[in-house]
Formats: structure tokens, sequence, C-alpha cells
């Protein structure tokens, strides 16, 4: 292996880009090229490899690409992350979503699933979690089955309680799952209506109809036109005046879709479909 890391080109992004799409299946076409390349960057520089190496190691060493691939998707999530978000659908959002018979959720880019889980608890507090169903969706197997299993640090519960305490909902986040040694285990009651499985918001399509679907801070990843691509997906996803829930740093203003959906919350980027 060489032990001088060479920086990656654009041009040299590219080939590896298609590359990756090529050999394993994985379209990382429009994500947004300067966040890509700070990330191979940083996996080079971590392993010492240039671009030969790196791509020799990724058709090798299946253990490896999957860290790969760990690396460059995006895996930052918690429980009840953003407090106000969650206050905001309790008042703005659950006295909508209790005229539906049958709730189905879909949180697209998942991770590691500790805001599904979090959807699960609201919809539990509202009295709504009987009739609900929540798909768990991402391009990242590895992180799909720490979702499955609903496993987490318990040093994390400390600031994911802070977080749940934020919503002014009653109880605590301890009622929801079992403290095993350094591990927080959340209980099968919130795992039975729940599904976690594969999704590529680059090239997959619509899946079922949706009450709501929730996608934050995945968006800011792609570059504008997958970003137009994956609005439109969401909203063939929605079923008539269904909502959608961006990020914080995410909004529907600059795009064409914007016209298709009312504005629920500005601030918390909760938006209803009306098109």
């Amino acid at each position: 292996m060489s032990v001088a890391p060479e920086r990656i080109s654009y041009e040299e992004l590219e080939e590896l880009i298609s590359w990756v799409n090529h050999i394993h299946g994985f379209d990382f076409r429009g994500y947004s090229r300067a966040s890509l390349k700070r990330r191979v960057t940083r996996i080079m520089d971590i392993h010492g490899l240039n671009l030969f190496d790196l791509k020799t190691m990724m058709v090798n060493d299946l253990p490896f690409f999957e860290e790969f691939i760990v690396q460059i998707t995006v895996n930052v999530t918690e429980m009840f992350r953003d407090p106000s978000f969650f206050r905001s659908l309790r008042e703005k959002v659950i006295p909508y979503l209790t005229s539906f018979p049958r709730l189905k959720v879909w949180n697209a880019g998942c991770s590691t699933g500790e805001e599904l889980y979090s959807y699960a608890i609201l919809l539990k507090l509202e009295g709504l979690w009987e009739r609900s169903f929540l798909y768990g969706t991402d391009i990242n197997p590895r992180v799909l089955e720490k979702a499955k299993a609903g496993v987490y640090p318990l040093t994390d519960m400390k600031q994911y309680s802070e977080n749940f305490q934020g919503t002014a909902y009653p109880g605590s986040l301890a009622d929801y799952y079992t403290a095993q040694y350094d591990a927080a285990a959340i209980s099968n009651e919130l795992k039975k209506n729940t599904l976690f499985s594969v999704h590529n918001l680059v090239s997959d399509g619509v899946f079922n109809e949706f009450q709501v679907v929730s996608c934050r801070n995945v968006l800011i990843y792609f570059d504008s036109e997958l970003q137009n691509r994956v609005l439109q997906l969401f909203y063939d996803s929605l079923c008539p005046f269904g909502f959608l829930c961006l990020g914080a740093k995410e909004s529907l203003r600059a795009f064409e879709m914007a016209g298709k959906f009312r504005v629920i919350d500005k601030s918390e980027n909760i938006f209803q479909k009306v098109g």
C-alpha cells in the first residue's frame, strides 16, 4: 500500500462514483460533490491509500467496502432530536392524524433508527400506536441492522432523555427501554409495528402510500437535481393531505414542488400535501 496518500481530484471522484455504481450498485451520482470529496479524502488519509489502492480494497475486502459506505453516507441521529420539532408535530400534525383509520409513517434515511423510535413513542403517547405502522429505510444495510436491534449505548440516553423532556410530554424516556449493563434496549412493544429495509432515494421508487414522510437532514447532501427528484418521490408517496417533514437546514422554497405543499410550520419545515 502507498504510505503517502494523495488527495482525490474531482475528475477522479467522478471515476470513483461511476465505478462504485457499476461494481457494487450504489448510486452516488446525485450526491453533493463537495461533501463526497471531503469524505472520500478522509477515508484515504486515514488508511494511507491512493485511488488505485482504495479501489483495490473495495473489490477485495468486503468489510472495508461496507465501512466505506458507512463513512460516505451520513449517519447522525438522536432520539427526539430538536424537541421543538416534536412539539410542533404534537400541536399541528397529530390533530390531523387522528382522523385517519390507519397511519403509515416513512422515515427515509433512518440511519440507526433513533428517530423512527421517537415517532413510535410519540404515536403511543397520543394513543395512535395500535393503528400505526412505521417504515424505516436507508441505503446502508449495516446501520439498518442496528436499527432493527434497537440497542443503543446507555451513555447516549442522558442526551436523549433531555431531548424527550424538551418535548413537554409526560413521563420519562426510560419508560420505553430496558437498561442492560451499558446498553439500552428499546421495548418490544415499540418494535412490533416497525419494518426496516434498504431503499435508495437515488434510484428506488414509491413502495407505499403514507400519511407522514419524514426525511430530516438528508437532502442537504444531494445536488439540486436529485433534491427535486426525491421531493417528487415523497410527494407521490404521500396520501392526499399527508405530511412531509424536512430538516432544519432544508426547505421547499427553492424547488418546483413548493406549490404542491402548504406550510404547516415554517421554522420546523413541516409541510402538507395539497396538490
